[in-house]
């Protein structure tokens, strides 16, 4: 079906892929409409085409497959699309204005002759320019939409098709639609080759070779690689695009010359290829950590033995011999690299350098990757210890500019003495590049890890790649401490990671917590039984552990009987049904009660937050405020407030954040994360 009408109400918009609930109101009923909605506002006129469905809790809607913006029907609408906020200079005031001096003309003033607009008081002939050229982008984005959307292409990637190419896109595109590789990681190759064909360009054309082997590299950077083997690329790229190996090499050539790739050969006969950000990140990395290495150790503490006692004596802990030469190293040296498995005493040491230090009057500061990382970090070593990107102040650049151009970014400089560094494993090349930028010389550097632990999401196995090359000082702690070794977590974790099985009863050792618990079962139904049962009761029994104080069910995927999406369902449906009529939110197919686990699921360095304060102000409790909520924090949902229409969420750090209904795509529930969100 096709209906055609004016945007009154927008109920929901998913700021990230653009998913809406609007109202519309048409000549002859206002109707309620869903779907992807990209770049629509209050009083845009529409033409939709899909069809009428009959949602079980909302009633009937129209499910939106395809639209198309036109031009406002009447100058009333004109009147509202002009005061909605989009075009630049302009509000409701003086859109009135415009519209009853101009009438049925004003469309033709803004693209024709936008210097009439000046007539109106109050609007400069520069004025009247910019809202002109405000008006026209607008226009200009929406031919772009449609020009992408006929090839199946997300109109995300409008703005900055129009941003590069301006009024000239849709052009540029038809003479070449490998641009929009360049221009968003996500878009799917597949696309673009289908509107290229389409458009006419043919199989060995130059363009579409070299565009088939940039989405090779994007996918292998994707897979979490800096580079591929020559061979394994262009083998990839003839299956894609069905091209000869000739093609291929002369592409190869061709990104050589403009620079764009770089071909490195190792021992002297095995050639790996690199998007030149890549290969120029790497480099830069190891530079910096040399040059960080071979600068002054003017942070050294002099009479180390002396102050080693005092902390054994503080602590009452007796360090081991590779306690103490890791504290050695890192007294020795500008970088140090800190590594081994769970139990091992890597938290100890990084205790001891704090206190060692700080005794000396140096400023210590702690790091991690991950929000929660890091909040580990501070309850480990009492010490407070931020995100990585709170630190560098990176929060906000851009996911897509880090694999485009890392040396425009040079940071804000740490006042530090030593910069120790946890799971950074954890870490990408790209953080890694930012994090040395942002360290004076002379600062010591510290970094702590198990390479044994999930890499990182983005390209680089950075610690792994360190320790590899021999180059930094490195410290390896193999022994589990007495009372790690207690464990069965601890010692199963590292029986694993030597290809062993788990313990078997006959060598368990006398005294060994009872922390682990292997339960074999060879359906997913069992499985789920088994999952409910211990978070409804079993647990509590055992060991009066509170599911929402004490346990955590993790999953190693998010789809299936036994991924997140539906554990979370099964869980909460056992753990807070809504047993009292209390007030729910329904969100991205989940709905959201008082009392749900939830859980961050992106950075958003601009949410507000309050959080009880402890000290006095005029009487009254101080109360503290802020801003910020990152990956992988875990709350619980405190209120739904129809009223107000926002969740109140109190997050484990005692902070109480406040959403909006349209946020909520922030948020998932937390009763089952997977291993990856875990690490956070």
């Amino acid at each position: 079906m096709e209906i055609t009408g004016e945007i009154i109400t927008i109920i929901y918009k998913n700021e990230v892929n653009s998913y809406s609930v609007a109202e519309i109101e048409t000549d002859e009923e206002v109707t309620t409409i869903v779907g992807f909605l990209p770049f629509v506002n209050l009083g845009d006129t529409l033409k939709l085409i899909g069809k009428y469905v009959e949602h079980k809790e909302y009633g009937r809607q129209f499910k939106v497959d395809t639209f198309e913006k036109i031009i406002p029907q009447n100058l009333s609408a004109l009147e509202r699309y002009l005061s909605n906020g989009n075009i630049k200079g302009i509000g409701e005031a003086l859109a009135k204005k415009i519209v009853k001096k101009f009438g049925e003309e004003t469309i033709t003033i803004f693209q024709s002759y936008p210097e009439r607009l000046a007539e109106i008081k109050g609007i400069s002939k520069e004025k009247a320019k910019e809202m002109s050229e405000s008006f026209i982008e607008n226009w200009e984005v929406w031919q772009i939409v449609g020009f992408l959307e006929k090839f199946g292409i997300g109109a995300e990637h409008a703005q900055k098709v129009f941003d590069l190419y301006g009024t000239n896109a849709i052009e540029e595109m038809e003479q070449n639609p490998y641009i929009l590789i360049d221009i968003a990681r996500g878009v799917d190759f597949k696309q673009i080759d289908k509107m290229a064909l389409d458009l006419g360009i043919s199989y060995d054309n130059q363009k579409r070779i070299i565009s088939g082997i940039k989405y090779g590299l994007i996918r292998i950077t994707n897979n979490g690689h800096s580079c591929v083997l020559k061979e394994n690329l262009i083998e990839f790229v003839i299956k894609l695009l069905d091209v000869n190996t000739e093609n291929v090499e002369d592409g190869l050539i061709e990104l050589r010359t403009k620079g764009e790739i770089v071909i490195e050969k190792r021992n002297n006969k095995e050639e790996y290829i690199y998007s030149s950000v890549f290969y120029y990140t790497e480099e830069e990395i190891a530079f910096r950590i040399k040059r960080l290495q071979n600068s002054k150790n003017i942070k050294k503490v002099t009479g180390l033995e002396k102050e080693l006692k005092k902390v054994e004596k503080i602590s009452s802990i007796e360090l081991s011999e590779k306690q103490k030469e890791a504290l050695k190293l890192v007294n020795e040296n500008n970088v140090t690299i800190i590594t081994g498995g769970p139990g091992t005493g890597k938290t100890t040491i990084i205790k001891n350098i704090i206190d060692i230090y700080e005794s000396k009057g140096k400023k210590v500061v702690l790091s991690a990757p991950t929000g929660r990382a890091a909040k580990r970090m501070t309850e480990t070593t009492g010490k407070e210890a931020s995100t990585l990107h709170r630190l560098l102040e990176i929060g906000k650049i851009d996911d897509d500019s880090l694999y485009k151009n890392t040396s425009k970014y040079e940071g804000t400089p740490i006042d530090a003495d030593i910069i120790i560094v946890d799971e950074v494993s954890m870490m990408d090349m790209f953080l890694m590049n930012y994090l040395l930028k942002c360290i004076y010389q002379g600062t010591k550097l510290v970094l702590v890890g198990d390479i044994d632990q999930l890499p990182s999401v983005g390209p680089g196995s950075v610690l792994k790649d360190l320790i590899n090359s021999e180059e930094v000082p490195i410290i390896k702690l193999d022994k589990i401490f007495r009372q790690a070794a207690k464990s069965k977590i601890i010692v199963n974790a590292h029986r694993v990671n030597k290809g062993e099985s788990f313990l078997n009863k006959s060598e368990e050792e006398e005294g060994m917590d009872e922390d682990f618990f292997f339960i074999k079962e060879n359906s997913q139904e069992k499985m789920l039984s088994q999952v409910i049962s211990l978070c409804t009761g079993r647990l509590e029994k055992y060991g009066d552990y509170d599911f929402f104080q004490n346990i955590q069910v993790l999953t190693p995927t998010k789809k299936g009987m036994l991924g997140t999406k539906e554990l979370n369902k099964a869980l909460q449906e056992k753990l807070n049904p809504n047993l009292g009529n209390l007030p729910e939110r329904a969100s991205m197919g989940a709905i959201f009660r008082i009392g749900d686990r939830v859980m961050q699921i992106k950075n958003n360095y601009d949410i507000y937050w309050e959080r009880e304060g402890t000290g006095k102000l005029g009487g009254l409790e101080e109360k503290e405020v802020g801003s910020g909520v990152f990956n992988g924090e875990i709350g619980t949902v405190i209120d739904v407030n129809e009223k107000e229409k926002q969740v109140e969420i109190r997050f484990d750090d005692e902070k109480i954040a406040y959403y909006e209904y349209s946020e909520l795509d922030q948020i998932e529930h937390s009763y089952a994360i997977t291993i990856h969100k875990a690490q956070r």
